[in-house]
């Protein structure tokens, strides 16, 4: 559990990432609206098209990304999440609101 004492540059240092990493979460967080709505659309139903052409070039090599660290937050009663520092926002913010509801 946070202290509230505790400052973010704290939080952030005993969590091994910059401080600007947990503001811009706090940020994007803030940021999440309600889902939308889905609309229709009009669909055109035609004929099969021909299968597209394989490109000539090679598909590019994937390279490793840089490790991640892992962020602890402190959800209260005990509970806490482990994540990666570079997790999706919006995913994050779905499992949020799924741990909030329990």
């Amino acid at each position: 559990m946070l202290e509230s004492s505790a400052s973010v540059s704290e939080i952030a240092h005993s969590a091994g990432i910059h401080v600007s990493q947990l503001f811009r979460w706090r940020k994007e967080l803030c940021q999440i609206s309600a889902p939308s709505v889905p609309r229709l659309v009009p669909v055109e139903v035609v004929e099969a098209l021909p299968a597209p052409a394989i490109p000539a070039e090679p598909p590019p090599i994937c390279r490793a990304r840089k490790k991640a660290s892992i962020v602890t937050i402190e959800l209260g009663g005990g509970r806490r999440l482990r994540v990666e520092s570079d997790i999706d926002t919006d995913a994050l913010g779905r499992i949020l609101d799924v741990l909030e509801r329990r």
